[in-house]
């Protein structure tokens, strides 16, 4: 499965709990540094807006503040995570391995992300400096304050991955990873101009095969797209290194991305202050007392909850906690709930404020506001299989005792969840109509959950809320890191004309756009099972899109295309990280849940096959 170092701490950073595992002493000035980073953000853009939209008093040098200060917080929260052992990787076949081998790998991971840092730490300098002889436009400030975000980051993160790596290896440990490392780089530079000669077949070797020994060793996700462009630059072409920085900032600071940390924030909001067992409580009054009723609630809150907090954790673990109970009493299996829970997340993914589609339109330059329109339609899509399945499923279900919800309990429930139900029809609409940008609308929709949670619902102490923005700095810069290393992947495969020959090949399919979905979705539903949502997209975009377009496929059916397939690989065992979150949130075997969940992959898949086929259900309202 991908999860992070420590999967306890990534639920807690996703679901706003508290952390069960703090950083270091030594770390906490810079965890402060980043908190206070991350409400300059929110706050500079909210001031942004109101002078905008209120006063009609555009502030034109907020978006050049927010921009450097997001770049530190990407940086600084990417050195959290590694403190924090928060970078997602795969640990699927690390644990397989005994426990001194474990340990092994562990030691060499630790040295492995330490010497793609170390080869990374003089070009961020340089770049920093090349910088200092630009001038930014309405500050008129050297944009080296900005880019000295990147030694910095950079140097933290190899130390910590140092500190990681030594601290507790034996002495042989560490000298057998060190002489390993150097043995493969050596033979590489022997090699090194005979590979220069075999062109486009250093994809496979570098691309892919170096990514995936590294994804299987248990390397972080960002840090093996590093190892492997970085090494595919080095041994195969005469590009510098230099060159991979600035792709690395374009891929993590680009000003669409803002809306990121923001959105995984208002995550951990939602849950913290109760707004979304609220939507659940409201629709369980409604539909909890007909047959496969809590089913129907699931897969409802699941779709209005997403719209809120666009994280899937975070919708499963307010979901699931309030209406498993009720299920099993009348007569729900725990592994046929896990089922429903993660593949009802895998629907609710298009639903907007989801940061796939956000990542999405930054990495392909499609429409949010179309993405956003389109996702609502594509979700409806896929919770009308899913309630036709768990209709059929819940045939047998027991329905003693079960009453309808009286009239005045249900005009309760809805007075209660009335405010929260406001939040996704304002983040969708506001983006769709053009109203506001998708980085507007997160600082608005924090807001405005601050505001009512603290009225409406019982507020937030203020330790927990700093815990929240140090979690959210440290999650959104683990995210941020691997978007920018997968930007730098995706530049190096471009480069080498791989896309140009990839157009020219699919061209010549029989079967034409409809060929070329079906490779995109089983595509897809690999990369969703093995790298997670968002390094997918930004690997894969810059390729698979033009590609597309040659097709005269729509940019926003291909993009719900996409999508869905993303999201199925993503709950498909055995690899998928969702599955096994989800297995994680219920409490529930891995084993007995992995054989329930195939007729909903089932259903999901003939959903996915229907948005394909069928381009009306992603354009009817653009």
């Amino acid at each position: 499965m991908i999860e992070s170092m420590d999967e306890a701490s990534l639920l807690a950073g996703l679901e706003g709990v508290a952390p069960q595992q703090r950083g270091s002493i030594w770390m906490r000035p810079v965890e402060w540094i980043a908190a206070m980073l991350l409400v300059a953000v929110i706050g500079l853009l909210l001031t942004g807006v109101v002078s905008r939209y209120v006063f009609s008093l555009p502030i034109v040098w907020i978006d050049e503040v927010a921009s450097i200060s997001f770049l530190w917080l990407a940086m600084l929260g990417a050195a959290m995570a590694v403190d924090r052992n928060e970078h997602l990787r795969l640990t699927l076949f690390v644990g397989m391995l005994p426990g001194k081998l474990q340990d092994l790998a562990h030691t060499l991971t630790m040295l492995l992300m330490a010497v793609f840092l170390a080869a990374m730490l003089l070009p961020a300098y340089e770049y920093a400096i090349e910088e200092s002889f630009i001038t930014s436009a309405a500050l008129n400030i050297p944009m080296s304050f900005r880019a000295a975000a990147l030694p910095v980051g950079v140097a933290l993160m190899l130390i910590l991955a140092l500190a990681k790596g030594l601290r507790g290896s034996g002495v042989r440990r560490v000298a057998g990873s060190i002489v390993l490392i150097a043995a493969v780089t050596g033979l590489l530079w022997l090699v090194g101009p005979g590979l220069k000669q075999i062109g486009n077949w250093n994809i496979p070797i570098f691309l892919v095969g170096f990514v995936g020994l590294f994804l299987v060793l248990g390397v972080p996700i960002a840090f093996c797209f590093g190892l492997g462009t970085l090494a595919f630059l080095t041994f195969t072409t005469s590009v510098p290194v230099f060159v991979m920085i600035g792709r690395i900032d374009e891929g993590m600071s680009s000003i669409i991305l803002l809306s990121v940390p923001i959105f995984v924030l208002l995550g951990c909001i939602l849950d913290a202050t109760g707004m979304g067992k609220a939507i659940v409580e409201f629709l369980a009054s409604l539909l909890g007392h007909v047959r496969a009723g809590m089913s129907y609630v699931l897969l409802g809150s699941l779709f209005l909850v997403s719209g809120i907090s666009g994280s899937k954790v975070s919708d499963m673990a307010t979901v699931a906690p309030a209406l498993f109970p009720e299920m099993k009493r009348r007569g729900h299996k725990p592994p046929e709930m896990i089922a429903l829970l993660a593949t009802g997340a895998a629907m609710a993914e298009t639903v907007p404020p989801s940061i796939v589609l956000i990542v999405l339109g930054s990495a392909a330059g499609v429409s949010i506001a179309g993405l956003f329109t389109s996702g609502f339609a594509i979700a409806m899509v896929l919770l009308l299989v899913l309630a036709v399945l768990a209709r059929w499923k819940s045939r047998h279900e027991s329905m003693a005792g079960v009453r309808r919800a009286p009239l005045p309990v249900v005009k309760k429930a809805l007075l209660v969840a009335a405010p929260a139900l406001v939040l996704p029809f304002l983040i969708r609409t506001a983006v769709g109509e053009g109203i506001a940008t998708a980085t507007e609308v997160s600082t608005i929709a924090v807001l405005y959950a601050m505001i009512i949670g603290v009225l409406l619902y019982g507020g937030i102490s203020y330790g927990r809320l700093y815990s929240m923005l140090v979690e959210t700095a440290a999650l959104s810069g683990a995210i941020l890191m691997i978007l920018g290393a997968a930007s730098a992947m995706a530049w190096a495969l471009t480069q080498t004309g791989f896309a140009a020959q990839l157009v020219d090949a699919v061209q010549g399919l029989p079967g034409g756009w409809m060929t070329f979905m079906g490779v995109t979705i089983l595509i897809f539903l690999v990369l969703g099972c093995v790298l997670e949502g968002l390094p997918a997209i930004v690997l894969m975009a810059p390729i698979m899109f033009p590609v597309a377009r040659s097709l005269g496929i729509n940019d926003i059916h291909y993009s719900m295309v996409v999508v869905t397939a993303m999201n199925i690989g993503l709950m498909t065992p055995p690899i998928g990280i969702g599955f096994y979150i989800a297995c994680k949130i219920g409490n529930v075997s891995p084993d007995e849940a992995m054989k329930a969940i195939w007729p909903y992959i089932g259903a999901l898949m003939i959903g996915l096959l229907v948005i394909a086929a069928v381009p009306y259900f992603s354009t009817a309202f653009l």
